[in-house]
Order: structure tokens, then sequence, then C-alpha cells
């Protein structure tokens, strides 16, 4: 039952919208009616300014991270705390705050996979850097580091993370097709770019 009970918190910690707070109590925007009409940070960021951006994204990796450091202190079995980690970002995805509609998960993941497996989330963290400075496209460094992280998992010795790392990549991705598409058709607004 404390198992349960922690992953539950996981999701409902996760489910707590800090970019639409933030958004709405510090500049009076709702960021699911403006810009790209995601809560996340780099919409927060093009409508209220990067360190409101910021803030949301700090926010969002705490989601994550606290949660699991918790379940560590609880149980240390990868499992438990890698179900607590996928708890906590699918709460950001699917809030029940918000009827299931929320971010694409990338800072709760940032910030789950610091706390279970810092260096796996530091190279897949670089990568995702490398590919925004390059491309232009916070989109693009947020699927590098999607699909980057189970192969990151198992190449610093993290196996038993694997299928979650697999799981929450999956996530990612499928969150991210609207974005696939623009970035298919040439449409995709870079962040260099003015604000939406």
């Amino acid at each position: 039952m404390v198992t349960i009970g922690v992953i539950l918190l996981a999701y409902l910690a996760g489910s707590f919208p800090f970019g639409l707070f933030i958004a709405q109590a510090s500049c009076g925007i709702d960021p699911r009616a403006a810009g790209s009409r995601n809560i996340g940070a780099t919409n927060v960021a093009r409508l209220c300014g990067t360190k409101l951006g910021v803030a949301t994204l700090l926010c969002d990796a705490l989601k994550g991270a606290l949660p699991v450091l918790a379940a560590r202190a609880i149980c240390p079995s990868p499992w438990f705390v890698g179900l607590v980690g996928l708890a906590a970002v699918s709460g950001h995805l699917f809030p029940v705050f918000l009827y299931y509609k929320g971010g694409k998960g990338v800072a709760t993941t940032i910030g789950a996979f610091l706390a279970m497996a810092p260096l796996a989330m530091v190279i897949s963290g670089l990568a995702c850097a490398a590919a925004i400075a390059l491309s232009g496209y916070v989109s693009v460094g947020s699927l590098l580091l999607a699909a980057s992280l189970p192969f990151t998992l198992l190449l610093t010795g993290h196996a038993g993370l694997f299928p979650v790392g697999v799981a929450v990549a999956g996530l990612i991705i499928w969150k991210h097709k609207e974005n696939i598409r623009r970035l298919r058709a040439g449409e995709e607004k870079p962040w260099r770019g003015k604000k939406n």
C-alpha cells in the first residue's frame, strides 16, 4: 500500500501545472490559449520571458526529482523508483487537474532521471543542448533527448531502468507528434525566432 501511495502521489505532483500557474500569475496569460498552446517552459518563455520560462523549467524538473528522491529513500529498487519517475512524468503529460491535457514532459523527465541516473541524463541533456544550439529548434533537442535516453541508461549501467526509459521516450515522442509534422513541413518555429 505504501508503494502504491507513493506512485499515486508522484502522479499528483507531476500533474500540478506550474507553467499555467506561473504564466497566469506573472503575466496574465493562459499558455493553453496562446503561442504553441502548451503549458511547458518553452511556451512560457516565449510568452512571458526567459526568466519565467526558466522558473517553469526548474519547477517542472522538481516535480520529477522530488518524488524519485523520496522513493529511493523508501525502497531503492530500480523497478519501484522507475515507476515513481514514470508516474511523475505521466502526471505532467496527462494531469488530472487539467482534464489530462498537459505538457510534453521533457523538464519533468530531466528532473526524474537526474535523480535516478544522473550521468545518463547529463549525456542525453548535453545531446539535447547541442541539437538545440545547432538546429535552433527546442523540439529537435527534446526528441533527441528522449530517443537517446534508453541507450544512455544502458551505457551508464542502469539496465534496470531501461524499460522505463523506453516508455518515457515513447510518450515524449508521441507528445511531439505535431512538432514532428511541422518540422517535416518546414513550419516549426525556431527558438531564435520571434515570439508566437
